[in-house]
């Protein structure tokens, strides 16, 4: 079940609610409700007391004093001293005491403050000091056309009218204090209410008129009036600590008349009654009494208990606060607020000079509790320190205009709130959490409530105690780690000083200093800059570099140095994204064509690799760039010198870290890599695949561009460099023009260079791998100048150039080069094979041609043909040779095979299709696998296995990473299945068996296939 929001379980008052409620009835004042032009909130005794909350110590001050007017029961003293922080209810207390002494007409809750019996039901003349308002200069208009300048004349007047200033006019005017029997003259025999508040600021005004002295005698007067004249009551306001040290404006005239109360009493002997009429713990009472009309605690205490089990579940990572086990009591006491709430305002916020504690903070809790019921956040199940939003103009002015932190205007502005309507880094932040709570704005506000102290120490919060501020029923703390990580991160004026609490600063951090660096650099020159950075990524040894091409003439057709080129194209000119549908039209021209004019025709397409910028990533690539030059410019020594030192350590940190910043940024943005492919994007003539560059590894040295698109190739299974196994001889004997019988090795690497469904060879070795492999596996025969090599004989230099001849070994047969004419006379053998052939068509005029006489010489007897009756035979790619052999079957009437025999030639192959083998079912499977390979350290291994394919695949497992580890290898592998009943020719069942084999592994695969009829 969903845990209560604020809105079930509350009900702000209606001031509260419509914003009604001004400042003015936030600031107690006692010369108003005296004078009759209070508002309504303090003048209205009904309303007044509906509003209050009946504190332990307004109690007790309301009781005593009212004891002392009524002359019921015992009274303390005569005199009472309310001691209290600033803005923590003295007012407010003196307001209540008035409204008392008047009998509380109206009042409907009397009992909740004192005992109705002891409310004095007489008259009570009341008078009251404020040094608020007082106006020691001029005097200060009291009515009757008189002008009191001391707060004996005031009292005077307002005790007996006119008549009564009379009695004082002589020591008002001459600033001079009375004296005791004068005083008591005055009182009469009516029960009297002095009250005397701000005196503090009173003497500030006095300092250079001397009005110490006569203050000090005057209370000594007043205080000895008021203890002989049974129903009188002196009760005055002192803004102190328990300590005695003043904590207003006023403090130092505060601290003075302490210790002059003090040394009154000591010599009178008389004590005065110490109050408090707001303790610390009581502020959150009194706030919710002002600000709520209604509260279901009983309700409440479900939202809680789910609190306290969400502080259980995450203490390890939660502050103290939210390990303690009273902070669930704290909670039900504060409710709807947060602990944090007002444990921020108390201990934070209430340390500033001009921020008065149970006043300050109603103004600021009433105008948040108004926009959290207008926003309606859904998860309000409690009032948060982030429900404090700047980004409304009444709750900013608490602390830009009464607090006076208007120089945190940018701060706001820049990374917390929104105002007029451009988002701050928050805002954009928040949009990464589409759907979910603003968790950023959370991060932001929360910050800004506890940066605000006078005491350094005190200002800002730590990430524990953060998590426990925001974390409610609603949120994920991942995410609040995540907001947190991301502002403080990009944020221009949290504080960046090593080790600093999160907090804000007036000022721009270093984000900032950056920032402005960065919009004062030349574009041009970081285009310049960035497109030297990316030369020197993508250059290397590994391919022919061809930076920002622009036309097919930039690219040469030609062999060049022997390496592919890598053919980078300008972000400017070209950005894609992962989604590639078409080759690009700029790519295409360049694969396709040639020269200055465009117009010719390509040749070595299999020889070109495109590297493109990905669309998404060019505004980082750029910013990378914009941010390295602008700390190189802030790292010169004179401009380091405009820095605070922290900073300027800072800064050579991120220098150091911007170039391996900005590389990475490169080849996140230059991933993507057009390669030639047989099948290639689109349904244009340029057949080119694509892959995405994963950089898990990616490096600032130069060079490393070009290993990542290495590496990218190589898995694809495109590229193969020295260390590679060569494709299958049979494989390129097929798809080569090799396969009319004879290349020279010239030729036949050229078509490496050409074909783009052969793989890109780095290096001739894996070419000279390849001619090695054939003539190992009886497919080529080699010659050049009179070396003659074949299946058997010792393994020959291959040389790649037009005087090296490769054969197949059914051309050298047909031939007679092969085997080799062993007991010949000379002169039967003619001169032109005696001599060796030349390629047709080739050679540099030293050796002769392939002439058409060489069809006399007699052939070696033909070989027999292995399609017979029970058996069919075909050799090439998988599908192809599959369907070869049963279409010579179906020539054959026959309806049923009983075997298929699959022999591979290339190892890559074999390991893809053995785990396909156990996937296809309907017969008997048998794998036979025979090889041997050779370890970089000269070890050897020989292995054959035949059984089923479960067991072929453990072998597999452990074979495949050896044979790609190691130096020389070979395997032979063969396939075999054997079908009960047969495999219908007829029907569907022959053309389902070969699309299963061939589905999921290499269907390119080059095979030796066999049906067979047993």
């Amino acid at each position: 079940m969903a845990v209560p929001t604020v809105f079930d379980l509350c009900t702000p008052r209606q001031d509260v609610r419509d914003g009604s409620i001004s400042d003015s009835d936030f600031a107690a004042n006692l010369s108003r409700v005296l004078r009759g032009d209070a508002t309504a909130d303090y003048a209205d005794p009904k309303q007044f007391f509906a509003n209050t909350y009946p504190t332990e110590g307004l109690k007790e001050l309301l009781s005593n004093v009212c004891r002392r007017l009524s002359g019921k029961g015992q009274a303390i003293s005569a005199v009472f001293r309310l001691d209290t922080s600033f803005g923590g209810g003295k007012t407010h207390g003196l307001i209540a005491l008035v409204h008392a002494a008047r009998g509380l007409q109206g009042v409907s809750n009397v009992a909740e403050f004192v005992d109705p019996k002891i409310v004095p039901s007489s008259k009570v003349r009341v008078a009251a000091f404020d040094g608020e308002n007082a106006d020691a200069a001029n005097g200060r208009p009291m009515g009757d056309g008189i002008r009191a300048f001391t707060p004996w004349g005031e009292i005077a007047y307002q005790l007996a009218g006119k008549a009564g200033y009379e009695v004082v006019r002589r020591s008002d005017e001459d600033k001079v204090s009375p004296g005791s029997d004068t005083l008591r003259e005055l009182f009469g025999s009516d029960p009297v209410l002095i009250v005397l508040d701000e005196m503090g600021e009173y003497l500030r005004k006095v300092q250079h008129m001397g009005g110490r002295d006569q203050l000090t005698a005057f209370l000594k007067a007043l205080f000895t009036a008021a203890e002989t004249s049974p129903h009188a009551a002196v009760v005055y306001t002192l803004a102190i600590r328990q300590d005695g040290k003043g904590v207003d404006a006023f403090g130092d005239e505060n601290e003075f008349l302490a210790r002059t109360m003090l040394e009154l009493e000591s010599v009178s002997g008389r004590k005065a009654t110490h109050l408090n009429p707001t303790k610390d713990d009581e502020t959150a009472k009194v706030i919710r009494r002002r600000i709520f009309s209604r509260i279901d605690d009983v309700a409440a205490a479900k939202v809680i208990n789910a609190y306290g089990a969400l502080w259980q579940q995450n203490r390890s990572v939660l502050s103290e606060a939210g390990k303690r086990s009273t902070t669930i009591y704290e909670f039900r006491d504060c409710y709807p607020f947060h602990p944090d709430v007002l444990d921020t305002l108390t201990g934070k916020t209430a340390t500033l000079g001009n921020f008065q504690r149970v006043r300050g903070m109603l103004r600021i809790l009433a105008k948040t509790v108004r926009h959290v019921w207008d926003s309606k956040p859904k998860d309000a199940s409690a009032i948060h320190v982030h429900h404090i939003d700047p980004s409304f103009e009444d709750v900013r002015t608490e602390f830009t205009t009464r607090l006076q932190q208007a120089n945190f205007i940018s701060a706001i502005k820049g990374d917390i709130a929104t105002i007029d309507q451009k988002p701050a880094l928050a805002q954009d932040i928040d949009a990464n959490y589409k759907g979910m709570l603003p968790y950023a704005s959370y991060v932001a506000r929360a910050i800004f409530v506890h940066t605000f102290a006078f005491n350094n120490d005190l200002k800002g919060i730590s990430p524990d105690h953060l998590r426990f501020s925001i974390l409610n029923p609603e949120t994920d703390l991942s995410f609040i780690d995540d907001a947190r990580q991301r502002f403080r991160q990009d944020s221009a004026y949290l504080d960046d000083r090593p080790n600093a609490p999160l907090r804000f600063n007036a000022e721009a951090n270093l984000t900032q200093v950056i920032g402005r660096e960065e919009k004062n650099i030349d574009a041009e020159a970081a285009r310049s800059e960035l497109r030297d950075r990316i030369k020197q990524i993508f250059g290397g040894n590994i391919f022919e570099f061809v930076p920002f091409a622009a036309a097919p003439y930039d690219v040469p057709d030609d062999v060049g140095d022997g390496k592919p080129r890598l053919v980078l194209l300008s972000h400017d000119a070209v950005e894609v994204g992962a989604d590639l549908k078409s080759v690009p039209d700029l790519v295409a021209k360049i694969y396709e064509r040639k020269g200055s004019d465009a117009q010719g025709i390509r040749s070595l397409r299999n020889n070109l690799i495109f590297v493109l910028a990905d669309e998404h990533q060019l505004s980082n690539m750029k910013a990378k760039m914009t941010r390295r030059l602008a700390l190189h410019e802030l790292s010169r020594p004179e401009r380091l010198l405009e820095l605070a030192p922290h900073q300027q350590e800072a800064i050579k940190i991120e220098n150091g870290r911007a170039e391996h910043a900005i590389a990475i940024a490169i080849q996140n943005c230059y991933r993507h890599v057009l390669y030639p492919s047989k099948v290639g994007l689109g349904d244009g003539t340029a057949t080119l695949g694509h892959a995405v560059i994963d950089l898990q590894n990616a490096s600032e040295k130069p060079g490393s561009g070009q290993t990542q698109i290495f590496r990218q190739l190589q898995e694809q299974g495109k590229l193969r460099d020295a260390s590679d196994n060569p494709d299958s001889p049979s494989f390129i004997r097929d798809r080569t023009p090799l396969k009319k019988g004879q290349m020279s090795a010239r030729d036949l690497r050229d078509e490496f260079r050409k074909d783009p469904s052969l793989s890109i060879l780095l290096s001739d070795d894996v070419f000279r791998k390849l001619v090695r492999k054939g003539i190992e596996e009886g497919v080529y025969i080699y010659q050049r100048e009179g070396l003659l090599a074949g299946l058997g004989d010792p393994m020959p230099n291959i040389q790649i150039d037009e005087q090296a001849m490769i054969f197949t070994i059914d051309f050298a047969k047909s031939k007679g080069l092969w085997p080799r004419q062993v007991a010949v006379s000379p002169q039967k053998v003619p001169t032109d094979i005696a001599a060796g052939p030349s390629p047709v068509g080739g050679g540099n005029g030293s050796a002769p041609e392939i002439l058409p006489g060489v069809d006399d010489v007699t052939p070696p007897p033909p070989v027999p043909s292995v399609d017979n009756a029970h058996s069919f035979k075909a050799e090439g790619i998988l599908k192809e040779a599959l369907k070869q052999v049963f279409e010579k079957a179906r020539t054959k009437k026959v309806p049923l095979i009983d075997k298929i025999t699959i022999r591979l030639f290339d190892a890559g192959d074999a390991f893809k299709l053995v785990p396909v083998v156990a996937t296809i079912q309907g017969s008997k499977r048998t794998i036979e696998m025979e090889g041997a390979y050779e370890t970089k350290d000269k070890s050897t291994m020989e292995f054959r296995f035949v059984g089923s394919p479960t067991d072929a695949s453990t072998i597999k497992s452990y074979l495949e990473p050896q044979f790609r580890a190691a130096d020389d290898n070979n395997l032979s592998t063969v396939l075999i299945f054997e079908f009960e009943g047969g495999l219908a020719l007829s029907g569907e069942a022959s053309e389902k068996f070969s699309e299963r084999l061939t589905r999921f592994a290499s269907a390119a695969a080059h095979v030796e296939a066999t049906a067979e009829v047993l």
